[in-house]
């Protein structure tokens, strides 16, 4: 299976902090990959690099065959537009647009074709056909999230990102939303990386990348919502434990 994104050896520091520590790894193409760590485990770090927002200290990211560490910043931001999708907890909808609008604005800002067919599927699936011109404020907050989640797909990215994407919503809105990112996974061959704290979100994925101090220490496959749940408290209790031993 080709990789949408590969990372050879990516390390990003903050000062002293090593956020990120020599992560080799690849996202395959047409998978729905979840991220989960303790707190301050480098889960949001390896996202930003894996999408181009923050440049690794060392090592490579590639996307679509290209390496992002050769581009300029305007380069890698067309990068991003054409081959990258994002969605956040936050939604980051536009209020004075109308829901078609925020769905085509990356679109526009990329200066691509509108594809009129894939944008009225998109819109079936995501369940907004009746909410096009509704702004964001005449939504629900699921509405919301399938709204930027059609965003995200309008240009037919190479990966969506989503950062902690049912953070901000109920359980059955959640849900509706993990099915939908599921759907068009298994479907239409969409490849997803999620960052999640939630058990219960990341056992929606095929595999789950496990995270401590800057290292993936587990890849998980088709793991339970318990099996995560139990993994996540071990590790949370070790990084508490070496944080005792060693409080510098």
């Amino acid at each position: 299976m080709t990789a949408a994104v590969t990372l050879d050896k990516v390390t990003r520091t903050y000062g002293s902090v090593r956020a990120l520590d020599e992560v080799t790894l690849d996202f395959p193409r047409g998978r729905f990959v979840a991220v989960m760590g303790p707190s301050g485990s480098g889960k949001s770090t390896l996202l930003n690099c894996a999408a181009g927002l923050d440049p690794p200290t060392s090592g490579s990211v590639v996307i679509g065959g290209v390496d992002l560490a050769r581009l300029s910043e305007t380069r890698r931001t067309e990068l991003r537009r054409r081959h990258i999708g994002f969605v956040f907890q936050s939604y980051n909808l536009l209020p004075v647009l109308d829901v078609q609008e925020n769905i085509t604005l990356p679109l526009r800002l990329a200066g691509i074709r509108p594809d009129r067919a894939w944008l009225r599927e998109l819109i079936d699936r995501v369940g907004l056909s009746d909410r096009l011109h509704h702004t964001p404020a005449e939504l629900s907050g699921g509405q919301e999230q399938r709204a930027a989640i059609a965003r995200a797909l309008a240009a037919r990215p190479d990966v969506v990102f989503a950062d902690e994407p049912t953070g901000a919503l109920d359980r059955t809105s959640a849900s509706r939303v993990l099915d939908l990112l599921r759907e068009l996974v298994d479907e239409l061959g969409q490849s997803v990386v999620m960052v999640t704290h939630d058990p219960l979100a990341a056992a929606r994925a095929h595999q789950t990348l496990v995270m401590v101090d800057g290292r993936v220490v587990d890849l998980l496959h088709a793991p339970s919502a318990d099996e995560l749940a139990v993994r996540l408290a071990h590790l949370t209790g070790e990084q508490g434990a070496r944080l005792v031993e060693d409080p510098a």
